[in-house]
């Protein structure tokens, strides 16, 4: 079917996700979502494969995933697992993106309260899909059956109406232990929606390139991701060395991200790649002039060079006597953000 009905007017994010959240899914069975369309006022089209909802929004056509290969498992009697509804097109710089999405939190925030689950994708998105390279956050309404989310698209933010289920049992299964088995991070705060809500295990880096890739594509998220959450990180990192675990990096995310280094006596932190105040002049604002003595100024949305600073980070942790991986602790101060527990499933690091 391809038919051509859908709304003209253009509504505002927060008017759209009320109607979302007050359709009658039916079970996601095709049924279910003919009447989902029918009460959206949105005809099906595409095809098979790649079905859609005729939205008429200047964004495009809400995309529906059928139930296919890698949803199967996860879903009990689903003939879908979500419809994805474009809100906006963007420009496709990081900061451009962050600054829709946060427009569209913002907006959804007032409109709904404050999202019971929010976090980031990473590189792997629900039922293996991939995020954008800019950054995969997301803010999550959890409901029963289900669950409406705001999710960084290809082409800008997304509204997501999905049955709860299927989703949150893709990610509680990804804890089998084996590493990158979960990426992003995940928090979630005291909303009573939460009640019921499972947490996977995690995983442990077992080499340093390990912890090079994976640190790498948090940091060179973390800046845009921030920005597009409205929060800020503040993240300890410990090195267990010599019968102790001292304080040896202090990474700072808000809207820009700034690193600093607590490096012992005996390491030449400059040759390793790390300033002073004098060389990143905008990280006083974050710590005093003296104190972390090291550190860098990575910047803002898309400009962290992800993959360097991880090997700064890694090179330094080594020179410092941090003999393995597991000897990198993320202190447990980050685990607090804003009001959200978070855990960070996608650095295979332990946490004390």
């Amino acid at each position: 079917m391809n038919g051509q009905r859908g709304s003209t007017d253009e509504q505002s994010v927060a008017d759209l996700a009320r109607r979302l959240l007050a359709v009658d899914t039916d079970g996601w069975s095709p049924e279910g979502v003919t009447t989902m369309a029918d009460g959206l006022g949105w005809a099906r089209g595409g095809t098979a494969d790649r079905p859609v909802l005729v939205t008429g929004r200047s964004s495009g056509d809400a995309r529906l995933r059928p139930v296919g290969t890698y949803e199967k498992p996860y879903t009990d009697g689903e003939s879908y697992v979500e419809l994805a509804v474009p809100v906006a097109i963007v420009a496709p710089d990081a900061a451009a993106q962050a600054a829709a999405f946060r427009a569209a939190g913002e907006e959804l925030t007032a409109a709904l309260g404050r999202p019971s689950v929010m976090g980031s994708h990473g590189d792997m998105g629900p039922f293996y899909d991939s995020g954008p390279l800019w950054g995969a956050p997301f803010m999550r309404w959890r409901g029963m059956p289900d669950t409406l989310e705001l999710r960084a698209g290809t082409s800008g933010p997304e509204l997501v109406l999905q049955p709860t289920g299927p989703a949150e049992n893709w990610f509680w299964r990804q804890g089998i232990g084996e590493e990158h088995a979960i990426s992003g991070f995940f928090g979630s705060n005291r909303d009573p929606a939460n009640a019921g809500l499972s947490f996977p295990g995690g995983w442990t880096a077992r080499s340093w390139e390990t912890v090079t890739r994976s640190l790498g594509h948090f940091l060179d998220a973390l800046p845009a991701e921030a920005t597009a959450l409205g929060i800020g990180i503040g993240m300890p990192l410990y090195g267990r060395a010599r019968g102790s675990a001292p304080l040896l990096f202090d990474v700072a995310c808000g809207d820009r991200l700034s690193i600093g280094c607590f490096a012992p006596d005996g390491v030449d932190a400059a040759s390793l790649g790390w300033g002073t105040v004098t060389e990143h002049p905008g990280t006083a604002s974050v710590w005093r002039d003296d104190d972390p003595v090291w550190r860098v100024d990575a910047g803002g949305p898309g400009e962290p060079e992800g993959r360097a600073l991880a090997e700064m980070l890694v090179a330094t942790a080594s020179a410092a006597g941090v003999s393995e991986p597991a000897g990198l602790i993320v202190g447990g101060e980050a685990e607090y953000v804003d009001g959200y527990h978070v855990t960070y499933y996608g650095l295979g690091l332990p946490t004390g």
